[in-house]
């Protein structure tokens, strides 16, 4: 029975002590002080040697300026056994916050003073300088620690400080210091070096970075400083310089990888700078042994050819993909030759049979689940561009039952909802979007719920779905790649349903066709059009962001892309283009982007 009663009341004792420690946090979270400072004060009689209960009660002392309880609370604990020189740091802050400096100094100095007793002390003296930023404090604290014990390594948080204090050039010494001698990995101090590079190759700190590098290099060619030049150029969008980095690195490696070369090419082509996109591919396809990188390399060629062809170019990418066919034959391991090449059948040559046959036969080869999805995918695409939903709708539903959780799979749920528009049946496609509506790859779900919107948004005033129906044939032409014969469609629509719901979604896909035909004034009548008359609809964000990329890219007008771009941020903060806009907003504007 003693036991019993024991227990209960130690476990009610704890109980007490976690809802005072809860309720003294979340009070000065809150910013309460008065009744923080209550639960603290009983927290610290209860618990003396609890140190986070101590700075506890003297953060609140100093929050309600009640700066003489907290130096007389810090003299009692200082003249404690065992006390930890931080108290010292303590003190001194706590004079600081009263304006008394020369008070303040004379204990940030017993704090230092202490690391020649124990130098171990340095860690933790110089990071609790750090977080009263007390920086040149902090420094003295690691430098002094560390010459009484060589063995200590600060210069990680010393490089830091140097960073927070604005001496950037001692800290790209010291992290470069620290790589060099392999006491930290490159990308932990990349991260931190982050913060101070931009893509503006003028700006100071990028000019200071390189001249360090480029000293180096000279005093000690190590591939090391090779690697972060060409890290520099790509944060500078110098995919030139940043090529002849990798290739002086590619040279001098013993088992040499094509992974950075191939990264590069992939960086450059995403900006658009295709001619050193396909310099580096063509450097790949001349220098690897590998089937595989090689055959890669050749298809992106391949697509750069493809980006303004004329037909006397087709012909000659037909003959490389015959020829890439008798050199790899059908592989499991080529499965990306068979799917390019039938795609280019069926997009660009309008031979869809052809293209169903070669992937058909690729079915047959020893395929794991992704491999078979994979081409699946590709031949329900085909499928469904040679209109023959039924058989597409087949193998998209393999590949969702197969790979449910997989984005595979719910690419391919979004297909079977797409196709299902196509062919009309209006109902089973919103049955599929709205599960889609949740998927864990924010572009499908972004496509899902505006599929969605348009087929219910249409479905309730037409109950006949006509101009839905129109729709969804003029968006299978623009998926067809019949250009011409889409916009057409969708001119049917703005003639004869305007004042419908449906217009604004006609105005907007016709107006990304116009843009493929080079037809820019006509696409941004359509834009404009969406802005005035829809603008709280579900394009509006869309037309905002189209036209400000049209007027950025194209027509030359950076002041009326940044006024776009200005108004998605302020009335569209749940846009998928909110991080977009901002991030151009602030380039238009002449910010320093990182």
């Amino acid at each position: 029975m003693k036991l019993f009663a024991f227990l209960t009341v130690m476990v009610f004792s704890l109980m007490t002590y976690a809802q005072n420690d809860f309720l003294a946090k979340q009070y000065f979270n809150d910013g309460d002080f008065e009744k923080a400072v209550v639960y603290y004060e009983k927290l610290v009689e209860k618990n003396p040697r609890r140190t986070d209960y101590a700075e506890g009660l003297i953060a609140t002392y100093q929050q309600l300026e009640r700066y003489d309880d907290a130096e007389k609370f810090l003299l009692q604990k200082i003249e404690e056994d065992n006390m930890y020189p931080t108290l010292f740091i303590e003190l001194g802050y706590n004079y600081t916050l009263q304006d008394l400096s020369e008070k303040a100094d004379t204990y940030y100095e017993k704090a230092i003073a202490t690391i020649e007793e124990n130098p171990n002390y340095g860690y933790g003296i110089g990071y609790r300088f750090q977080k009263y930023a007390l920086l040149d404090q902090a420094l003295k604290a690691y430098q002094k620690a560390m010459t009484l014990s060589p063995q200590l390594d600060y210069h990680y948080q010393m490089a830091r400080i140097y960073g927070e204090q604005g001496n950037v050039e001692k800290m790209y010494e010291s992290y470069l210091q620290l790589i060099s001698e392999g006491r930290t990995s490159k990308s932990n101090v990349l991260r931190n070096i982050d913060d101070f590079i931009t893509s503006d190759a003028q700006s100071e700190n990028n000019i200071k970075f390189k001249q360090i590098l480029l000293k180096n290099a000279q005093k000690n060619p190590d591939i090391l400083w090779n690697e972060l030049l060409s890290w520099l150029f790509v944060q500078q969008k110098q995919y030139d310089s940043a090529f002849r980095q990798e290739k002086a690195i590619y040279k001098r490696v013993d088992v040499a990888s094509m992974q950075r070369l191939e990264t590069l090419a992939d960086l450059a082509l995403a900006d658009k700078e295709t001619e050193t996109a396909r310099e580096i591919f063509e450097y790949i396809v001349s220098n690897t042994n590998d089937e595989v990188t090689k055959l890669n390399a050749q298809l992106n060629l391949i697509d750069l050819t493809l980006l303004d062809a004329n037909d006397r170019q087709m012909d000659a990418v037909q003959k490389q993909f015959e020829s890439l066919i008798e050199i790899h034959g059908y592989k499991s391991k080529t499965l990306q030759l068979q799917v390019a090449y039938a795609n280019f059948l069926t997009f660009k040559r309008d031979t869809p049979a052809i293209a169903i046959d070669i992937l058909k036969k690729s079915l047959e080869l020893p395929l794991n689940n992704r491999g078979r999805a994979f081409i699946k995918l590709a031949l329900g695409d085909i499928l469904v561009y040679d209109r023959k939903f039924n058989e597409a709708l087949i193998y998209f539903s393999q590949i969702q039952r197969n790979l449910k959780n997989d984005v595979l799979g719910q690419n391919a749920r979004f297909k079977v909802a797409q196709t299902s528009f196509y062919k009309g049946d209006f109902d089973w496609a919103l049955t599929q979007l709205k599960v889609l509506r949740g998927s864990t790859s924010q572009l499908i779900a972004n496509d899902a719920m505006q599929l969605s919107l348009l087929i219910s948004d249409n479905s309730l005033e037409d109950t006949t779905q006509t101009a839905l129906k129109k729709y969804a044939r003029a968006d299978l032409l623009a998926y067809q790649n019949k250009t011409k014969e889409a916009i057409a469609a969708f001119d049917d629509i703005l003639q004869n349903h305007k004042g419908e719901k449906i217009e604004d979604e006609a105005l907007f896909k016709q107006g990304k066709l116009l843009e493929q035909l080079a037809e820019y004034d006509a696409a941004e009548l359509n834009y404009k059009k969406i802005i005035e008359f829809y603008g709280s609809d579900i394009l509006a964000d869309d037309a905002h962001f189209a036209l400000a990329k049209l007027y950025k890219n194209i027509l030359n007008r950076p002041e009326k892309a940044k006024a776009l771009y200005e108004r998605i941020i302020y009335n569209y903060r749940d846009s998928y283009y909110f991080p977009q806009a901002r991030k151009n907003f602030r380039i238009l504007r002449g910010d320093l982007i990182n």
